[in-house]
């Protein structure tokens, strides 16, 4: 049976109305995150920035990157939590940016969902958007679609992409690293945005644990630590290039320590890192007691408790340490960068972890 009623967008689940509605709840938000070099306000169909402001490099060199934050969106769906999951988009983003010594610039979203939520797409930019504050960028513009049929009502997806800037002779990089280089910790919130798949498969399907749980170990709700935003550490990166002499920077995201180092170090040499030296939080020792995943599973994983890795010569360590203490940022001595010999990878991990 056919319906006398004319199709319609409204009817077939897009509600641009919504869609308008949140545009105006996120633009307060976008705002806090201009940098001067942006053009233009938000609605527009592409996002300015003043290029001229790259006149003062020599031979700039733009970095772009593009990221989303796997299925932690499936935790802040669960708990109804909106505004802390954007942190994790800006993280995943502009940390991977300042890798390579660049400066962030700006950045972009993409926030996909069943059906427009006005209130909960702008708690999702609101967290966006003090995220770029934290990084030092500015969001100049996203897009929000509405996907009824293929999601459901509640359901949701972020992505976004950034860019940087970094003048050439400045680059960082493998082909700054020598031998006898120090590798440098810095401690991680916590699992940041990487392995979800296998923590909410171990802790909430094999388990059975709920979010709403208080874990004692964890000194609060499985939900509040799974929900730990992404450290996002673009600024200091960037505070540590400019105090001292750094070679090269390691996120470490999916594929945990070892291989997201190895991406740093050139062919003939090798990073070891040292578990001796820092102790992982305990969602880390839950995750592997919970699911009895083998240590090397879980360090292929997640994080371990390091978010970021700078390598460093020796002289600078001393400088470096101090630098990064300065601006609260946890960081240690965790390796060392030493001749390839028998080493098949480019990074290993030793020792254990203290008890």
């Amino acid at each position: 049976m056919t319906s006398d009623t004319g199709a319609s967008y409204a009817a077939a689940g897009v509600d641009i109305e919504a869609g308008d509605r949140a545009v105006e709840l996120m633009k307060e938000w976008v705002k806090k995150t201009q940098r001067p070099e942006v053009l233009g306000g938000l609605g527009g169909f592409a996002g300015l920035f003043d290029a001229s402001a790259l006149k003062r490099y020599e031979r700039p060199l733009l970095a772009s990157a593009t990221d989303g934050v796997g299925t932690k969106v499936d935790i802040a769906r669960q708990l109804g939590v909106y505004d802390t999951i954007g942190h994790d988009l800006v993280a995943m983003v502009m940390d991977d940016i300042v890798v390579c010594g660049a400066e962030p610039l700006f950045m972009t979203d993409y926030i996909c969902v069943g059906k427009v939520h006005p209130e909960r797409v702008a708690a999702i930019v609101k967290g966006i958007a003090e995220g770029c504050v934290l990084a030092g960028c500015a969001l100049v513009g996203g897009e929000t679609a509405e996907h009824p049929g293929l999601l459901g009502p509640d359901d949701f997806d972020v992505a976004g992409a950034g860019t940087g800037v970094v003048e050439y002779d400045r680059l960082l990089g493998a082909d700054r690293i020598r031998t006898g280089d120090s590798v440098i910790a810095m401690a991680a919130s916590g699992l940041h945005s990487n392995g979800y798949s296998l923590v909410r498969h171990v802790l909430l399907e094999r388990a059975g644990m709920r979010l709403e749980q208080r874990v004692e170990e964890l000194g609060r709700t499985l939900g509040e630590e799974l929900l730990e935003p992404t450290k996002i550490y673009s600024l200091d990166c960037m505070a540590l290039t400019r105090t001292a002499e750094v070679h090269a920077y390691s996120h470490i995201t999916g594929g945990g320590l070892a291989a997201n180092l190895a991406r740093v170090i050139p062919d003939h040499l090798h990073a070891t890192v040292d578990r001796a030296t820092w102790t992982p939080g305990a969602i880390f020792d839950l995750v592997g007691k919970a699911g009895q995943v083998e240590q090397l599973e879980l360090e292929k994983t997640l994080n371990m408790g390091v978010g970021m890795m700078a390598v460093v010569p020796q002289e600078s360590v001393d400088v470096a340490l101090t630098a990064l203490a300065d601006r609260g940022v946890d960081a240690w001595v965790a390796g060392e960068i030493l001749d390839r010999g028998d080493h098949t990878t480019g990074a290993s991990l030793t020792g254990a972890h203290p008890a």
